[in-house]
């Protein structure tokens, strides 16, 4: 009974941070889903060119957001050391009956000037990787046709490119700022300004698409423009958010033209491999997409759904690995070991709760699950809804992997080891995952079940591997406490 009060306990704790980040993941896939559906209501070669540039941008976007992930570690240390200073202060204050505010060097006024630069130089990353970045996606957009697309796809492409470089800074600083709210512990108004940006991009979506609203009409481009716009309004909000917060405010510096060198180096150290983490996790997926799409457009089409599907149960990965993530760091500058400890044991608790109760939904009514995505009155839909069908009992498992090996990212990062991560997911994903989905699918016949089967592999070797890793760090820093009884 005291097992199951501290993990309800804990489980509390960590859905503080977990749910409005899961929360506002979930928003950010309805803004990407928005932008798909105003290309599609375009045609399908608009459609096929702004696929063809999210996919560019959402890549460069994903690795640029990887490079100032850990700043939220970084800050949730420094917050829970000014804490811990605070409360020795207070202590003393107390044995000794004399006012010891601001005399502790390593205490609050210290921390503070440590997370002022903490921002600064996040904020220079995110510049440096927002720039860097755009001038790559405008160089990729018109290298397009040298890649193999159709001229006429790549010059609409082209355009669009040109119209979401832009918001790739604005994109990264927002990034940036987030990162500072949840690593001091307060992320909610990343939810409500998340939930208001997906309605604000579809009214500038339409209005930019046909010229409404008093806006130009630039047709696919405008989409673009609304995206990129979309996220300078997202930052500005954010950072009005956290001025507004008396606790944030003080804490809160854009000057990142200040930005002391050695804290840059620091952040691109840790956030290089989680940036290499994410793209070779996204190739690693594109290379399987490819694998799909060699047994026919009944198959890819099957993939694709499924993969959908994944991505979104993926969002509440991604919540709980921030936030296990954040509370390690936390816990570890604390000096609270046990706690560091239990968290790997509740996200993992958490993660399996959520994706039993979404495996159930996939076995009990697989064809409601899939509606979205196939017409089952319709003949040509039936071959990908059968496929879909009998992938579903693969992922119903494979999702719970998913999640953990993102938890397992998550848990290391929080102990700022970033580059065993990165060397895990490598072994998982492409020495181990893409060989058995290739021998399964191909030598073996299993297609795209055995496609799929590989992926449960890959991730499952990745996830084993990545809690075993963490479980030895924790170690290393003292011994696991002894077994109660027996």
């Amino acid at each position: 009974m005291e097992q199951l009060a501290t993990l309800a306990r804990d489980s509390r704790a960590l859905a503080v941070l977990a749910v409005p980040l899961a929360l506002t993941q979930l928003a950010q896939v309805a803004l990407t889903t928005t932008d798909t559906i105003m290309m599609g209501l375009l045609g399908t070669e608009a459609l096929a060119a702004g696929g063809l540039a999210l996919v560019i941008f959402n890549q460069l976007r994903t690795m640029g957001v990887g490079l100032v992930t850990s700043v939220g570690n970084q800050i949730a240390a420094a917050a829970a050391r000014a804490e811990k200073a605070d409360r020795t202060g207070a202590d003393a204050a107390d044995t000794q009956g004399t006012d010891t505010q601001g005399t502790d060097a390593n205490g609050t006024d210290a921390d503070g000037d440590g997370i002022r630069a903490l921002v600064r130089a996040a904020m220079a990353v995110a510049t440096l990787a927002g720039i860097a970045g755009a001038l790559l996606m405008i160089g990729t957009g018109q290298a397009a046709t040298l890649l193999g697309q159709d001229a006429a796809v790549a010059h609409r492409a082209q355009g669009m490119l040109a119209a979401l470089a832009p918001g790739l800074v604005p994109c990264l600083w927002f990034q940036a700022i987030r990162q500072f709210t949840v690593g001091m512990r307060r992320p909610q108004a990343l939810l409500q300004i998340t939930l208001a940006s997906v309605a604000v991009n579809a009214a500038l979506n339409w209005g930019f698409i046909h010229g409404t609203f008093g806006l130009p009409e630039l047709g696919l481009t405008g989409i673009g423009v609304a995206t990129s716009s979309v996220y300078l309004l997202s930052f500005l909000a954010l950072y009005a958010s956290a001025r507004r917060d008396a606790e944030l405010a003080p804490l809160l510096r854009l000057d990142f033209w200040r930005a002391d060198a050695p804290t840059v180096r620091r952040l691109l150290v840790l956030g290089t491999p989680i940036a290499a983490t994410y793209g070779s996790e996204a190739g690693f997926f594109f290379v399987t997409a490819l694998f799909a799409g060699s047994f026919g457009a009944a198959a890819l089409a099957a993939h694709t759904a499924v993969n959908q599907l994944v991505y979104i149960v993926f969002q509440v990965a991604v919540g709980l690995s921030h936030a296990a993530s954040l509370n390690v760091s936390r816990e570890l500058a604390l000096g609270d070991l046990p706690a560091a400890r239990r968290i790997r044991n509740t996200a993992l608790a958490c993660g399996a709760a959520v994706t039993t109760l979404v495996g159930i939904l996939y076995l009990t009514v697989p064809r409601l699950v899939l509606r979205p995505y196939f017409d089952p009155g319709a003949p040509a839909d039936q071959q990908g809804l059968e496929i879909a069908t009998g992938l579903l009992v693969i992922v119903a498992v494979l999702q719970f992997f998913d999640c953990a090996q993102n938890i397992g990212v998550g848990l290391l990062r929080g102990l700022d080891d970033t580059k065993s991560g990165f060397r895990i997911t490598l072994i998982g994903y492409w020495a181990v995952g893409l060989p058995a989905s290739w021998l399964l699918a191909y030598p073996l016949g299993g297609e795209t079940r055995g496609l799929w089967l590989g992926l449960l592999i890959g991730l499952a070797t990745t996830a084993l591997l990545l809690l075993r890793r963490y479980g030895r760090a924790l170690n290393r820093i003292a011994p696991a406490p002894a077994a109660v009884g027996g």
